[in-house]
């Protein structure tokens, strides 16, 4: 009788266990998902930053971000800086890079073409990663977590302390580009920049001016993603293009050219990626960014928060 009582209580306690697993797993596949989206949100900002200045579309977004990680790996192990020192000067030296790229090619069209403009970025990065491989090398580099690779619990969940680092640096880049663009001169000038180049020029505002720091401010976004991430994902000269790919993919989904629309864009697909992995195949992990961006566009072409085509003729 006693086993017969007991059965039903250990019946039930294995069916809440069962759900609290589920509810744990659930919770760690939207924590990774967030920490992805998060470094594809940061890419898809510097595609926008460069799309609203120029309406180019930067295939050269994903190697500033394998740049930032290449270039403090370069510092750090090569040249025996400290951590805290090779993070920030290898976002300056990307940045000055991204700066060099917009002077050397795009400044010195004779007349301006945004199909030879894409051509040019695509030759850029293809140079980019080239150099990279001569100078760094073929081999997968990292280097340490910035506060140690203890795991933080959230929710059930488990989170590398360098996925905190991942998510609290995109919330605060967001908001500081939110607060650049919104109250500094020099933000509100390329946000008029972007509107209207035309009426831009005749109130004074240096075009040129602002398209060379929308290249050097997508430059550091980059940069900024590639260094938070490395002491996960690991780099190579050659990872800019997956990571391109899908930081492009989330500013479509969100809306080319929308500020919040990539931030919203790159979580979720970031999220997508995640929970389909884990609940279908982690094989179609790529294959679901690019089916999610064919179904916005056959659906919704301008993406989900936008409201104008990607260019008007």
């Amino acid at each position: 009788m006693e086993g017969k009582e007991w059965r039903p209580f250990s019946s039930e306690s294995n069916r809440v266990s069962k759900m609290l697993s589920q509810h744990s797993q659930l919770m760690q596949f939207v924590l990774s998902g967030i920490m992805v989206g998060s470094i594809y949100a940061i890419i898809a900002i510097g595609f926008n930053m460069i799309y609203n200045a120029t309406e180019i579309v930067n295939f050269a977004q994903g190697e500033f971000v394998m740049l930032g990680g290449m270039v403090t790996v370069g510092l750090y192990k090569f040249l025996g800086f400290p951590l805290v020192f090779s993070c920030p000067l290898a976002v300056l030296i990307t940045t000055i890079i991204g700066i060099a790229i917009e002077r050397l090619t795009i400044n010195q069209m004779k007349t301006f073409s945004v199909l030879n403009a894409v051509i040019i970025t695509i030759g850029v990065s293809i140079v980019i990663k080239g150099g990279t491989m001569v100078s760094l090398g073929r081999d997968n580099m990292s280097f340490p977590p910035f506060s140690g690779d203890r795991p933080v619990v959230l929710f059930g969940a488990a989170l590398a302390t360098q996925g905190v680092w991942i998510i609290l640096a995109t919330v605060i880049l967001v908001i500081l580009l939110s607060l650049f663009y919104k109250h500094s001169i020099q933000g509100i000038a390329m946000k008029a920049t972007s509107f209207n180049k035309t009426a831009a020029g005749l109130v004074g505002i240096n075009v040129n001016r602002m398209v060379m720091s929308s290249f050097g401010l997508s430059a550091a976004c980059g940069a900024i993603a590639g260094v938070i991430i490395t002491p996960i994902t690991l780099t190579a000269y050659d990872i800019g293009l997956m990571l391109g790919l899908k930081g492009f993919s989330a500013a479509i989904i969100g809306g080319l050219g929308n500020f919040w629309g990539a931030v919203i864009g790159g979580l979720f697909l970031g999220l997508c990626e995640s929970l389909g992995a884990g609940f279908v195949s982690s094989g179609y992990k790529d294959a679901i960014a690019f089916i999610i961006l064919l179904g916005v566009l056959f659906l919704r072409p301008t993406g989900l928060f936008g409201t104008k085509p990607m260019r008007e003729e």
